[in-house]
Formats: C-alpha cells, structure tokens, sequence
C-alpha cells in the first residue's frame, strides 16, 4: 500500500496566512468606511445626526429581536458608543446565518430530512413509564427538536480520544457501503493519516466516503491542496464556512461538529477532533483531556441524516431523499429493556437552543446529583439561575473547566463566572493536569450526554454542534466513573471565589460584557 503522503509545512502556513488576510480585509472594509465619512467632513452634524438615527433604529431591532437579552445588550452598547463600527461588525459579523437567504436554506434541509426520521416506535412512551422526569428531556429533543429516542441501540464510552480514535479506525476497516465523516478540525498529521490511509483503502474496495470539515477551524492545520488530495484518492470532501476574503456572512456560524458514520450502523461523537494534540502527540498545554462514544444499532439514523443536512445545505443539492433508502437502515433485533438513546444536533438557523436546554433540562430534573465537564464557561443567565436552583433544592451541582487554558483571554473569561455559580452553590472544579476539552454532563447515575457543545454562548447560539443523550445504560455508569477519576485531578476553587467576591478588574468587566459576541 502506498504510503499517504503529508501535506507541505507552506501549505499550512499558506493556510494561516489566507485567514489572517480575511481578517485584514474585514479590518480594511471598516477602516474605508470610517474614512470615506472623515472625507466628508464638512457634512459632520448631518452624518452625525444621521449615525444616531441609525444606530437608535437598529439598537430598537436588536432590543425587539427574540434572541438571549445577554447577546443584545453588547450589540446595542457598542452601537450607541461607537455608531459606524458597531454597525459594520453587526452586518458583517452579527447577522451571521440570517443574511443572504443562508438561514432559508439550512432551514430547507431540516425540513426535508427530518421527516426521514419519523418513527411509529413506542420508544419515547416506553422511556416515560421508565422515568417521567427525565424523559421530558427526550421528549423536548423528539417533539421540538425532530431526533427520536431509541431503543435499539448500544453505547460505548471512551475516556480518552485515543482509544476512541483506534476504535474508529477498526470500524472503518469494516465499512462496505458508505463512511461520513464530519469535523471542526482536520489536521494532516499521523492522527489523521492513519484514518486517510483507511479511507483510501476502503475507497479501492468500492466504498463511497465522504468528508467533511469546517474552514475556519481546520485553517491552522491544512489548506486547500487537503481537498485534491482527498479527491484524487477518490473521497468526496466538501468545506464548509470557506474563509476568503471579503464580506462572508458565514464566518461567525463554525461547524463544530464531530460524526463519523460507518454503514449507517456504526457512529462516532465526542468532543475530540482529528488532530494530533487530541491524542496528546502534540502536548501545548499540559495534558489535553477529551472523551467520545461509540453508537451501534438504529440511533445511528440520526447522525446520518445530521451529516446529510449538513452536506445537502452547503453543496446546495437534494439527493439525500433519493438515497435516504442507502443510507437510513432498519434494524429488527430486540429493544434493550430500560435502555434510550438519542443523538441530537443544534443549528443556529433556527429559533431553538437544543444544546442549551438540554443541559438545563438536566440540571432541572436532577435530584441527587448534576456534574457538567466544559473547557468554557460562557453562561446564560437562563443556565447560571438553573444550576443555582439546583443547588439550592440540594443537588450536588459541579463543573469541572481547564487547569491550563488554550486561550488566555477565554480563560478569564471563564473565571468571572465562577463567582456566580458559586455564591448560589454550585462547586467549581479545575482540572490541573492540562486542558479539558469534554462537553458533557451526567446525572444520578441515569442520564448523560456527550458531545461537541461547550458551555458557551458560541455552541448555543452560533455554531452548528451535535451530541447524544443516553439513559439506564452500562455507559452512563462509565461516564459517572470518568467524572470521578477526572475530579481526583482536579482541585476545588469554589471556596476561593466565594470568598473573592470583589469587584472583577476593568479588563474581566470588558471581556465579560462582550463574550456572548465571541
């Protein structure tokens, strides 16, 4: 077998140099505008007049707008105070998927495929004699959201994205029909050409593949020349969010999804990404922590059609219908007594914060215990009051966040939350070996979710993200264990921001009130 070759040093380099020039054209756009209206001068107090006039109309859209008041209240200082750069951030960045039709089409795709999904399964009923409280979790993501619940499904846990990857790689090697693989990032290194290499095997062996990766997140990692390599192996693979340079009303909606679909009846999701220091090749920031699933059985129906929503909207095509026969399989063996699982995922085109009100959901039918893992916590109002509430009917909320930041500023951030949570009761954990790169949230030793949705308003509000929920299963028990060997690496700073209940410092303040535009 040919050896895969490895994507040139300047190819990535050329990668990072395209999204620095995107950003410096962004800037350049701005920084004309403000000239062309100092050139005007001699027209000040009309321009003037006529930039309050504005701004005051679009702050009154923003206020009037259905979104989190949280996200409002940047937008409309920023606005008020600085009128024409706060009005070109928010129709070039702000609007985001609602500009350009972008949000009809995502919205066109949900609305085919879903129904593909539809199920006369008693599995939702049977879930709700099995736990009337928590099933209303299931039920918001059924009814609401349009991802069944099943039965008929196993659920492997992975404490670390290692043993997640090899076992990845073992189901590929088994694929016949199809393999779909959807991630944030991609980086054309030894994690990620192991898994090429299997790809273009299978590839020979007459199964399709595809792949598909976000621009932006993977921009640091590979460039365009990734994409012909793939297709002259044979593997489709399509970008989603391309950063180029000009206005693109996409760049603050990232796909942050991570599936892979064998056969559509083998699935993958975690929060891990196809790069080296996921695996801890590349350690930058002490040991970096993640962790994934293994689905087998009918749930997979679900991550096939999220990864053909995503596909079908972006490639602008409609075969998913015609080859949902292909690619949605029906399985007859035995349903699991007492045993649901359901893969969901978010879409900021629509009005509903799956992710979200899954988390809260959680913390709201909690009544023993509520422990939430993120490697940002960037919280609603909504969640922080929901955990606090939890807290005070007696639940043992915690949740654990990095020791060792990725990103200082996000970090600090993070941290001016703590003080929040903690006055209300919730227990602050840091995870001091490294960073913590796991979304996930497990409760009374019956439910749990893992996934690709961080605590932050970036996963509940702008980016395209999926997870999975799963009850009265051996894996919840195993993400309950997990939690508690990652909590004897933690230390508790709970009692030190209760105490530090001072006034944050300006920078904290700054950073804080412009997060949820991050």
């Amino acid at each position: 077998m040919p050896k895969v070759g490895v994507e040139k040093k300047e190819a990535v380099g050329n990668g990072v140099k395209r999204l620095a020039f995107t950003g410096l054209s962004v800037l350049f756009q701005i920084i004309f505008i403000v000239f062309i209206v100092l050139k005007l001068s001699r027209y000040f107090v009309w321009i003037v007049l006529l930039s309050d006039i504005i701004s005051l109309l679009f702050s009154l859209l923003i206020y009037s707008a259905s979104s989190n008041s949280t996200i409002k209240i940047p937008w409309i200082i920023l606005i008020l105070t600085f009128p024409i750069l706060g009005l070109t951030l928010f129709v070039t960045i702000g609007l985001g998927i609602y500009t350009s039709g972008k949000r009809k089409v995502f919205l066109d795709v949900d609305e085919r495929l879903l129904p593909l999904l539809k199920t006369e399964s008693t599995a939702l009923d049977n879930f709700t004699k099995t736990d009337k409280l928590k099933s209303g979790i299931s039920r918001f993501i059924e009814k609401v959201c349009g991802y069944p619940v099943y039965e008929n499904t196993d659920v492997i846990y992975f404490d670390d994205a290692y043993p997640a990857i090899e076992a990845q790689k073992e189901e590929l090697k088994k694929a016949e029909e199809f393999i779909f693989m959807e991630y944030h990032a991609i980086e054309d290194k030894e994690t990620w050409q192991g898994i090429e290499e299997i790809l273009a095997e299978r590839v020979r062996e007459g199964v399709e593949v595809r792949v598909f990766y976000d621009d932006v997140g993977s921009i640091g990692f590979i460039d365009t020349y990734f994409v012909k390599k793939l297709e002259d192996l044979g593997i489709q693979c399509t970008v989603f969010n391309k950063a180029s340079p000009g206005v693109n009303f996409l760049l603050n909606n990232r796909d942050h999804r991570k599936i892979t679909v064998i056969d559509g009846k083998v699935g993958f999701v975690g929060g891990y990404n196809l790069a080296n220091e996921y695996v801890n090749i590349d350690s930058p920031y002490g040991h970096w922590k993640d962790t994934g699933i293994c689905i087998k059985g009918e749930a997979v129906k679900s991550l096939s059609i999220t990864f053909l929503q995503m596909w079908d909207a972006v490639n602008q095509t409609k075969e998913a219908e015609k080859a949902a026969q292909k690619y949605i399989k029906e399985f007859s063996a035995k349903a699991k007594k007492d045993s649901f699982v359901q893969p969901y995922a978010d879409t900021p085109a629509d009005n509903i914060r799956t992710g979200e009100d899954v988390y809260i959901g959680i913390a709201e039918t909690a009544l023993d215990y509520a422990w939430f893992i993120s490697p940002y916590l960037i919280l609603t109002d909504e969640m922080i009051h929901a955990f606090g509430m939890a807290a005070k009917r007696g639940v043992d909320v915690r949740v654990i966040t990095p020791g060792i930041p990725d990103k200082k500023s996000v970090y600090q951030i993070t941290r001016s939350y703590y003080n929040s949570l903690v006055r209300n009761g919730v227990r602050i954990f840091e995870y001091t070996p490294g960073f913590s790169h796991c979304k996930m949230a497990v409760s009374d030793d019956k439910i749990a979710v893992c996934g690709t949705i961080n605590l932050d308003y970036r996963s509940f509000y702008h980016n395209f993200e999926n997870a999975c929920l799963y009850y009265g299963n051996k894996a919840v028990l195993d993400t309950k264990e997990d939690f508690d060997n990652t909590l004897a690496k933690c230390v508790e700073v709970s009692d030190k921001y209760l105490k530090n209940d001072k006034i944050i410092s300006l920078g904290q303040m700054i950073l804080k009130l412009f997060a949820p535009l991050m």
